[in-house]
C-alpha cells in the first residue's frame, strides 16, 4: 500500500475526496446524520471525504443514492484512486495510449496515469445510463446495485427560495438534492455540461465536468436577468463537478448556460425551458 507523499495527498486520492465532499455538501447531512442513514460510522466518513483513509466502493455509491447523483463518475474516479493505493498503478502499460485516451487526457497535460483516469470518466460519462452499468461491470467487478435503498429520511429543506437564491451555491444552499436536468451538451472539445433546476429552490443552475483549465461557464436567463459564471481554475476543479451559482427561475423561464473553452474554438451555448 502506498504512502501519502508529503505536502499532500495523492492526486488520485485528493479528486476523489474532492467529489465526495460535494455530494455531501448536495445532501445537507452533518457526519452524524451521514452516519445515520448509511453503513459507514461518522469517523469512517470523517477519513472517508478528508481522503485520509480510502472509501471502499461501497460508501461511493451509498453517498451518490443520498446525493440523488450518478454512480458513474464518483466510481471511476475510486477506482484509480484505488489502483495508486494499493500500488497496482505502479503497473501502468508503456505503450502509447490510443486515440481516444489521448484526447481524455488533455485537462492533465499529457499521458501517464492523469490521462488514464480521464479516459475512464471520460467513458463512463459518455454512455447512456442503459449502458451504464456494463461500464460498471469492468470497473468495479460488478454492477451497482439499482434496487437497493438508502435508509428512508426527510429529504433536507433548502435555505433559500426564488430571488433569495439568486447569486448562491446550489450545494450550500441544499439545492442541489434531487434536482432535475433540464438539458445536456456536450462540446466540440469534450467538456460536459448540463442546466439543472430544483423546484422546491425555485432556481436553475448549470455544471460542467472534463473540463481544461481556464474553461468558463456563463449562466443567466433568456429574459436578461442576472448573469453568473463558474471557471475552472486548477487540474482537481478539471476532473470534478463545477457549478455556477444559481438564478432565480420561476415556471416557462428559459435558462441559458454558455461556455467559453480556453482553448478558443469559439462560445457554445444551450438553452432549457423550465
Amino acid at each position: 500500500m502506498t504512502s501519502t507523499p508529503p505536502g499532500g495527498l495523492p492526486p488520485e486520492r485528493a479528486r476523489l475526496a474532492c467529489a465526495l465532499r460535494e455530494l455531501r455538501a448536495g445532501t445537507g447531512l452533518s457526519l452524524a446524520a451521514l452516519a445515520a442513514k448509511t453503513t459507514f460510522s461518522k469517523s469512517s466518513w470523517e477519513r472517508y471525504l478528508n481522503g485520509k483513509t480510502l472509501p471502499p466502493g461501497q460508501a461511493v455509491r451509498e453517498l451518490c443514492r443520498l446525493a440523488g447523483e450518478p454512480e458513474g463518475r464518483c466510481l471511476a474516479l475510486w477506482e484509480l484512486a484505488e489502483s495508486e493505493w494499493s500500488g497496482r498503478g505502479a503497473t501502468a502499460r508503456t505503450d502509447p495510449p490510443a486515440a481516444g485516451e489521448a484526447e481524455a487526457g488533455r485537462a492533465d497535460g499529457g499521458g501517464g496515469g492523469g490521462g488514464a483516469v480521464l479516459a475512464i470518466i471520460a467513458s463512463v460519462c459518455a454512455l447512456a445510463a442503459g449502458g451504464l452499468s456494463v461500464v460498471l461491470v469492468l470497473l468495479v467487478g460488478h454492477a451497482a446495485d439499482s434496487g437497493s435503498t438508502s435508509p428512508s429520511s426527510a429529504v433536507p429543506s433548502p435555505r433559500c427560495r426564488g430571488a433569495g437564491c439568486e447569486g448562491r451555491s446550489p450545494m450550500q444552499m441544499k439545492c442541489g438534492t434531487d434536482p432535475r436536468t433540464l438539458a445536456s451538451h456536450r462540446t466540440a472539445g469534450g467538456a460536459h455540461l448540463e442546466l439543472r433546476y430544483s423546484g422546491r429552490c425555485g432556481a436553475g443552475w448549470a455544471r460542467m465536468w472534463d473540463t481544461r483549465i481556464g474553461d468558463r461557464l456563463e449562466l443567466n436567463t433568456a429574459d436578461g436577468g442576472p448573469a453568473h459564471s463558474a471557471k475552472i481554475g486548477d487540474g482537481v476543479a478539471a476532473q470534478s463537478y463545477v457549478y455556477t451559482p444559481m438564478t432565480e427561475a420561476s415556471p416557462g423561464t428559459t435558462i441559458r448556460a454558455c461556455f467559453r473553452p480556453v482553448a478558443g474554438g469559439g462560445r457554445e451555448c444551450f438553452d432549457a425551458r423550465v
